[in-house]
Parts: structure tokens; sequence; C-alpha cells
């Protein structure tokens, strides 16, 4: 079970969220001038990066309150939680994974 940590609840059980698609995503500004196609854009077509990416939850069984969390899409880890409209640095301290002998750094 995957701990999601809630700004305002702490952290809970991941079964307590809901996700909400694609974060700061910018509704047009004139809506009715969009064509279909345009339209289509703004409804259907979202960001699918492999790594981090920003992204809504609601805490749907605690506070029901939405906030955003940056996640890494190939781990799932859940890099940063913030309310805020960017997202913060990410930068990581970790020391590098040791080399196995024969093996090489990859770039």
């Amino acid at each position: 079970m995957q701990l999601i940590a809630c700004p305002w609840c702490g952290q809970r059980e991941e079964t307590e969220f809901h996700y909400g698609g694609q974060a700061h995503i910018a509704y047009p500004e004139d809506p009715y001038a969009l064509d279909d196609e345009q339209w289509a854009q703004y409804v259907f077509f979202r960001d699918n990066p492999k790594g981090p990416f920003a992204e809504r939850w609601v805490h749907s069984a605690g506070c029901r309150r939405w906030f955003n969390a940056l996640r890494d899409t190939v781990t799932h880890e859940f890099l940063a939680v913030y309310t805020g409209a960017t997202p913060p640095s990410t930068t990581s301290t970790a020391p590098a994974a040791p080399q196995r002998k024969g093996q090489e750094a990859s770039r």
C-alpha cells in the first residue's frame, strides 16, 4: 500500500485519494471561439511523460480538498505535494547508486 501525503491531513493510504488528471491546464479564455479540433485538444489530449509529472489529486475519503503532486510516472513515487501553482524544486541529494564491476555509468 502506498502512502500519499495530504497537505492538510498528513500521510494516508492511497485508497483515500482519487486522481484528477494533469495539473496546471489553463481553461480557454474564450471557449466559444474554439472549433471542434481545438476543443478536443483541450478536453482529451494531455502530456504523457516518462518521469516527473505534475498531477491533481483529491483526498476524497478525508478532507475532500484538491492539491497538486509531482509524481514520477516510472516509479510511481510522489516527489512533492504542494498547493500552489508551481511545483517545488525536486533536485535530489541522494548519493548515486554503486556501480557493478564492468558496468559503465549511463548518461
